[in-house]
């Protein structure tokens, strides 16, 4: 073979080992840059402390606060992959709220959450309240809002209104429990669900109660509040509660200490004056006859249903012994009740107890 014709059939050679280093570094390079997106994309990419599992975006943010959040909270080591990744999957729309991010997720995990507004939901619980401040420094702990912004909305009492409940009666509109709600959820949406677990708990079985009682779901509510007051003792409640179920069916004034305490203001007296009796308020029931305007604090489960299952019995009235046990001297007439309240009285002289 002349040299001219090996020349001639060494170009299609070198022309297609031309082609397979060509073939080869593209596929180099795109399984280089493959592996680079699918690690932006599915390679762990979130780190999780001990404590820092719930990341939690206020109403309001947009894209580079849930970013810098996220970057300072310490959650990501590769930043620019997860906003890539959330470029590309147009997560815009921030859905504010309360998240569970697990360790060594992928930036699509964590976007997807985020984007789907999957929140994890907050246990709320309340229960041995006496004041809507006290309601709205309790619940403000566990949600965004604030106990100011909550309190300002739980003293509007046109909310309160469209469900039949007054200023004063809108304590008994929230039944002490454990809830669960989205971290986010607004003052007003907090009102909303509690009328819906009002509504729950009052079963027509407790309403039927109620009127057997010759009361209604509010006037239970009222009396349980004070039942609450005057024991905390759950043994007693009912025998407390038929004590002033009689007062009220023959008519007499309820003299509860507690209606006291509430319109003077002051819970944390131990010995009430007679000058407090002469305090004028609808809620001084040793003054005016029958229930007061609403319940004197948020009523418990256990004193709501002590009203609703009273004891049946003739005490007319009632005083703390004198052992200071909590529990109380029942008495059928006043001259009964008259030497159990000296026993009372001593003791309070004599532990120095004034007021």
């Amino acid at each position: 073979m002349s040299i001219k014709q090996r020349s001639k059939s060494n170009k299609p050679n070198k022309l297609l080992m031309r082609l397979i280093y060509a073939a080869l570094l593209f596929i180099v390079v795109a399984i280089f840059v493959g592996k680079s997106f699918y690690n932006k994309i599915y390679a762990p990419n979130i780190t999780v402390a001990e404590g820092t599992e719930y990341f939690y975006i206020p109403t309001g943010s947009d894209f580079e606060d849930v970013c810098i959040a996220l970057e300072e909270a310490g959650y990501l080591k590769d930043v620019d992959g997860f906003k890539w990744v959330a470029e590309q999957k147009n997560y815009i729309n921030i859905k504010p709220g309360r998240y569970r991010i697990k360790n060594n997720w992928t930036n699509n995990d964590l976007v997807n959450t985020l984007r789907s507004g999957n929140q994890t939901p907050v246990k709320v619980t309340f229960n041995n309240i006496r004041t809507m401040a006290e309601l709205a420094g309790e619940v403000s702990d566990y949600l965004e809002c604030d106990s100011i912004e909550l309190l300002e909305t739980l003293n509007k009492e046109s909310l309160f209104k469209e469900w039949g409940f007054s200023k004063a009666t809108s304590p008994a509109l929230f039944i002490p429990n454990t809830y669960e709600f989205w971290w986010n959820t607004s003052p007003e949406g907090f009102i909303k669900r509690m009328h819906k677990e009002y509504k729950k708990f009052w079963t027509a079985q407790r309403i039927d109660k109620a009127k057997q009682a010759g009361l209604t779901p509010v006037e239970v509510s009222t009396l349980a509040a004070i039942v609450d007051e005057e024991t905390i003792k759950n043994d007693e409640k009912p025998k407390v509660a038929g004590l002033y179920i009689n007062r009220l069916n023959k008519n007499i004034r309820l003299q509860a200490d507690p209606t006291i305490k509430y319109a003077i203001g002051d819970f944390s007296i131990q010995r009430v004056l007679t000058k407090d009796l002469k305090t004028d308020s609808p809620y001084n029931t040793y003054k005016y006859a029958g229930l007061p305007p609403g319940p004197i604090r948020i009523p418990s489960v256990s004193g709501i249903d002590a009203v609703l299952n009273y004891t049946k019995h003739k005490y007319l009235y009632m005083c703390a012994k004198e052992d200071f046990s909590g529990y109380h001297n029942f008495a059928k007439t006043l001259k009964q009740h008259n030497i159990n309240a000296a026993k009372f009285q001593r003791a309070l002289n004599s532990n120095r107890i004034y007021r």
